[in-house]
This record gives structure tokens, sequence and C-alpha cells, in this order.
């Protein structure tokens, strides 16, 4: 009787890219049942600035968007910057996202305007820009300052969003949720030397 090999495993059928899907779909799914049963309410759940009993609003609004034009103009750079993101490591693009949304909704917390409300997932996509900037500066790979480059050349005008330029719009979680990106750049790239 011949000897006997261990099989290999089959490859799992799991693709991190069903990870963004999965994000994309539930910011639309939260976006349909607060549109349809809530009558938009659940926007009330967003970040306070510097009110105590509000302090969960940090978590819940990157799901929350005023309308679905706000939620679409966060889809394209979420999948497209998530994307990027991405093709580092996939544990790396939950690390990037958990750090972006909280820094960004800490930061809005503490400097918001006062009698304001927050929500909206652009401090995740500032997160994932500042990532992908300053990846490349200390990485220092040629696929991380490749992919830092290409960042700036489409994406640059985005360092205009971390000012208090536009009414209406949380600047203040666009620039915490950048730090918060750039935070993580450095953590990673330290950790993986």
């Amino acid at each position: 009787m011949p000897p006997q090999y261990p099989q290999p495993l089959p490859r799992s059928p799991y693709n991190p890219v069903w990870n963004l899907v999965a994000i994309v779909i539930l910011l639309w799914g939260v976006q349909m049942v607060n549109v349809g049963l809530f009558d938009g309410r659940l926007i009330l759940n967003g970040i306070y600035p510097r009110q105590l009993d509000e302090l969960q609003g940090i978590l819940w609004a990157p799901f929350l968007h005023g309308n679905f034009g706000h939620l679409l103009a966060n889809t394209f750079p979420i999948i497209i910057l998530g994307g990027l993101v991405m093709l580092g490591k996939a544990e790396d693009f939950w690390v990037v996202t958990g750090l972006s949304a909280l820094a960004s909704g800490l930061g809005t917390w503490l400097i918001g305007a006062p009698n304001s409300i927050h929500i909206g997932a652009s401090g995740v996509v500032f997160g994932y820009f500042g990532y992908l900037l300053l990846r490349g500066y200390f990485d220092r790979s040629a696929f991380a300052v490749t992919s830092s480059m290409l960042v700036i050349i489409f994406y640059g005008s985005f360092l205009w969003g971390v000012l208090p330029n536009q009414p209406g719009v949380s600047w203040e979680g666009h620039l915490f949720g950048f730090i918060g990106g750039g935070f993580s750049a450095w953590l990673l790239s330290k950790s993986a030397r």
C-alpha cells in the first residue's frame, strides 16, 4: 500500500474585498432604514460636541448620513481609497478604519462647534486618505511611495477638506480622521519593521 500524504486544505472562498462590499451595503442599508422607517431621525444619534451623555454618537456617526447625496459622496471614496488600503494586508484595513473612525469621532466631540450635530463616514474617508498619503513616507517601499503619489495626484484636493472653509461640513471630522489615518500609517509601518 503506497504511503498516504496529507491532502492540502481547500482554498478559502473568503476574499477581503467582501469587507469593503459589506461596509458599503451596511451604510446604504442604514440609510434606507433611516429614511424608510425613521423618517431621517436616526441622525439624531450623531456626535454632539462635549456632551458627555451623547458620547455614544462617536460610534454611530460614521453610519449615519443626512441624505442619499451625502452617502453617495462618501461611497465612491470609500470604495476607491478603502480598496487601495486593502491592497496591503486585509488586517490593516480594519485597523485603519477603526482608528480613523475613533479619531474622527473623538476629535469632533472635543472641538466641534457647540450646538451642532456631526454625522457621516467622511472621517473614515479622510482616514484612508491620510493613511495612503503617509504610508509612503513611513514604509518607503516602492509600492507604498507609488500609491502615495497616485493618491496625492487624484485626491490631493481632499487636503482642503480639513480646513474650516465650507459651512455645514464637519471639517473637524475630516481633520481628525486624517490624523487617525496618518497615525495608522505610522503604527502599521512601525509594527511591520
